[in-house]
């Protein structure tokens, strides 16, 4: 279906990577990992020939239908989420311009021509509305929300209709790029049960590694400029990877003793007389070796002591009686909440269940039109929102910001822990009003670490994240002794983290007192559950 060969490609005098290499069969299920900035989005680029490669081949099926879900995707005018998930908010009108132009210049035979002709017929298919509302429903959408304009929508919400005009497309080949970013747990559930079942093949970047385990049958890493295969999900890559540097490791340090031994023979016996011939032998066997390049260990998450905060009382805090709205859209009515000291608690829902507005009542950023908020004997909050440049000052610099977060950091500990953020060498150095979302996050991330509240509050914090980075702040958190409540739909860090379920739906909070998976078997996940949320 798609075959890449001898594939080279340099960005600014950097080669991210050459001689790269990549087979996607039908209906194999494949992820590109790598570090940010090592070119995955580069590589999806060339496949979708909108970017050439330096070297190296990109050839596909001249039958194969390809679909891309790009991070970000914008619509224009006066279209609904239905339009969008259907086609009809321009994508069947410029398939009509590419069959219009093929047919005019007699080109009826080309691959651009069967592909257009193949999408364009499963969008003008009788019950392509009927697809499209049950991939909506799927993906988090209320039917009433059908028909509401794109523009009317967060970014999140129209990518979630995007990603249902390619599933109501069905593609050969669908190449997804962070597909769980906008998702809620309950919508990602649903998407990653669909693509188990998924009768095309799927090549996806992802930092979500339970998404990419429950999925992926094959995995390509892009890293040290190469392109590595392995065969299996995320859990078999890390424990294949492990395996293959031990064992490159050990011939390396095989090899380097042999040619030390042999070094030692010439260096000893390469003036004696009796012995030179021999000597020299040596020296020509040395020559004669392929040298084995030393491996570049895994990359490990970077562990660090966090500053224990002081201990609060055993109500670290709560709600009574509250009640919130926002005009006529009430979301809370007499909401009685009890937060005790030590609890890891996740909260979960569909998106806009009032997951954020809770956190936020709890924080204090919001007041309750009716009710109380009670905090608890030296209880010291913080919140880590989703919009993150707001606690940064942008005149500072980000080794400043940690510097000042904690008096009694040094500048090493500030550097160690902001390398292990991906924060490197001059990097430290720039004013945070110029990083980008992902780098205020990390940065947010950081000072929260360095100072510890006792109830630290957190709105999807691996957002933006690396897999590497959200193992970093897994076990900095697991190292926390405070109270932890945080959303998230990063099924790994619930799993790692949560000790306590809070399912907020339809202005009700019910806790269930296990893990996400506990949680998952006692509500069926997407049975009873499902069905009744896109009902609503």
């Amino acid at each position: 279906m798609l075959t890449i060969r001898d594939l080279k490609k340099s960005h600014g005098g950097r080669v991210l990577f050459e001689n790269a290499a990549m087979q996607v069969g039908y209906g194999e299920k494949v992820a590109l990992i790598g570090p940010n900035g090592a070119g995955k989005s580069t590589l999806f680029n060339i496949i979708l020939h909108t970017e050439d490669p330096d070297a190296g081949t990109v050839d596909r099926d001249e039958w194969t239908t390809l679909g891309y879900l790009p991070q970000e995707a914008e619509v224009k005018g006066e279209v609904t989420a239905m339009d969008v998930a259907t086609g009809r908010a321009g994508e069947v009108q410029a398939l009509e311009e590419i069959l219009h132009a093929c047919e005019k210049s007699g080109d009826v035979s080309s691959p651009a021509y069967l592909e257009a002709h193949a999408k364009h017929e499963a969008l003008s298919d009788p019950q392509v509305e009927a697809k499209a509302k049950k991939m909506l429903a799927g993906l988090g959408f209320r039917e009433a929300d059908f028909t509401k304009l794109a523009r009317e929508l967060s970014g999140g919400w129209v990518m979630r209709a995007h990603l249902a005009r390619l599933l109501v497309m069905e593609p050969d080949l669908l190449m997804l790029d962070e597909p769980t970013n906008h998702l809620d747990l309950l919508s990602l559930i649903w998407l990653q049960q669909y693509l188990q079942n998924y009768s095309g093949a799927v090549l996806l970047i992802s930092h979500d590694r339970a998404f990419m385990d429950e999925i992926v049958g094959s995995v390509y890493e892009i890293d040290e400029r190469k392109l590595a295969a392995y065969t299996g999900n995320y859990a078999d890559f890390l424990r294949i990877k492990e395996e293959r540097y031990e064992q490159q490791n050990a011939a390396y340090k095989n090899q380097q003793k042999e040619i030390a031994n042999l070094r030692e023979f010439y260096d000893r016996f390469r003036q004696v007389a009796s012995k030179a011939s021999q000597a020299m032998s040596k020296l020509k066997q040395i020559e004669r070796m392929e040298l084995i390049e030393k491996p570049v260990p895994p990359r490990k998450p970077f562990r660090f002591q966090i500053p224990q905060p002081p201990r609060g009382g055993q109500r670290i805090i709560g709600l009574e009686k509250i009640n919130f709205a926002y005009g006529e859209n009430v979301v809370y009515r007499g909401l009685d909440l009890d937060v005790e000291r030590g609890e890891r608690t996740v909260l979960v829902g569909p998106n806009g269940s009032g997951k954020s507005t809770l956190l936020k009542l709890l924080a204090g950023v919001l007041e309750p039109q009716k009710g109380e908020r009670k905090l608890g004997l030296n209880a010291k909050i913080g919140y880590f929102s989703q919009h993150r440049s707001a606690t940064l000052d942008p005149a500072k610099s980000v080794l400043q910001e940690v510097m000042d977060s904690n008096g009694t950091l040094s500048e090493n500990e500030a550097r160690g822990i902001l390398g292990s953020f991906l924060f490197r060498k001059d990097e430290i150095y720039k004013k945070t009003e110029i990083l980008s979302g992902g780098e205020k996050t990390r940065l947010n991330l950081i000072k929260f670490l360095v100072d510890p509240p006792n109830l630290l509050l957190m709105d999807e914090p691996t957002t933006h994240l690396d897999i590497h980075t959200v193992e970093s702040l897994i076990l900095a958190l697991a190292g926390y002794e405070g109270t932890l409540v945080f959303i998230s739909h990063d099924v790994h860090f619930i799993r790692k983290l949560a000790t306590k379920v809070l399912h907020v739906y339809d202005g009700k909070v019910s806790p269930y007192p296990g893990g996400y998976d506990y949680f998952l078997e006692k509500t069926g996940a997407l049975g009873n559950e499902r069905a009744a949320l896109t009902a609503k």
